[in-house]
C-alpha cells in the first residue's frame, strides 16, 4: 500500500508562467501523511489537478514515477451462491463512464465515518435494493489507474433479504469457476478474479 497524504492547503504558487517559462501556472499542495502527520510541499500544474479531479480535502498518493495520484479508497461484494451443487458468484457490467462494457464485482466508496463493511452493506442496498451479509475479506487490491490510485477492500457475501435489482449496471450474471474467463473484466479486478477461481468449488 503506498503512503497516503491529506491535501491541507492549495496555493497558486506562479500566477504568469512569463517569469518563469512555464507553460502553465503551478499550484503548490500541502500535504500531511496520514499515518505519521508529516508534512509535505509539493508542485502540480492546475491543469493536472483538474483532469484528475483533485482539490483541497482530497486524499492523494505518489505511483512509481512519483506521479500525483488521487487515492480513491472503495469496497466490493463477492456475491456467492450455491446452486445445484455449483458455486457461482455475482458480476456486473458498468454501464457509464470510460470503462462502459467491462465487468466488476459490485460496491463502492467508503464514505467517512463508516467501516468498510458498513459501506458495502449501504452500497449492495443503494446499487441493487439487496440486504447482504458479509464475510471475510478476501484481499485488499492496490492498483494505480492513469488518474488515480485505487484500493479496493473485497469480502465474501451473501443475500440474505430482497431481490438482485439493477439500478446502475447496464449487465450482470452469475458466473460458475469456469466461466469467470467469459467476460472483460476491469484491470483492477484480474488479480481478484484468479483468486476467486481458486477457492470456487
Amino acid at each position: 500500500m503506498p503512503d497516503v497524504y491529506e491535501i491541507i492547503d492549495i496555493t497558486e504558487a506562479d500566477y504568469g508562467c512569463e517569469e518563469t517559462g512555464r507553460e502553465e501556472p503551478l499550484a503548490l499542495l500541502k500535504l500531511v501523511n496520514t499515518a505519521t502527520s508529516e508534512e509535505e510541499y509539493v508542485e502540480c500544474t492546475e491543469k493536472t489537478l483538474s483532469e484528475r479531479g483533485i482539490s483541497e480535502g482530497n486524499r492523494v498518493c505518489f505511483d512509481r514515477d512519483r506521479k500525483l495520484l488521487k487515492y480513491v479508497r472503495v469496497v466490493a461484494a463477492v456475491i456467492k451462491e450455491r446452486k445445484d451443487g455449483v458455486e457461482r458468484i455475482f458480476a456486473t457490467e458498468r454501464g457509464y463512464g470510460g470503462f462502459k462494457g467491462w465487468w466488476e464485482f459490485p460496491g463502492g466508496k467508503i464514505e467517512r465515518g463508516e467501516t468498510p463493511e458498513e459501506a458495502l452493506k449501504r452500497e449492495i442496498r443503494e446499487e441493487l435494493t439487496a440486504e447482504i451479509v458479509v464475510g471475510d475479506l478476501i484481499h485488499t487490491i492496490e492498483y494505480d489507474y492513469d488518474t488515480f490510485h485505487l484500493s479496493m477492500d473485497c469480502f465474501w457475501a451473501e443475500v440474505t433479504g430482497g431481490e438482485l435489482i439493477l439500478k446502475e449496471a447496464e449487465a450482470a450474471g452469475w458466473l460458475t469457476k469456469e466461466e469467470l474467463d467469459s467476460v472483460k473484466w476491469l484491470p483492477a479486478d484480474l488479480g481478484l478474479v484468479k483468486m476467486i477461481g481458486e477457492k470456487l468449488a
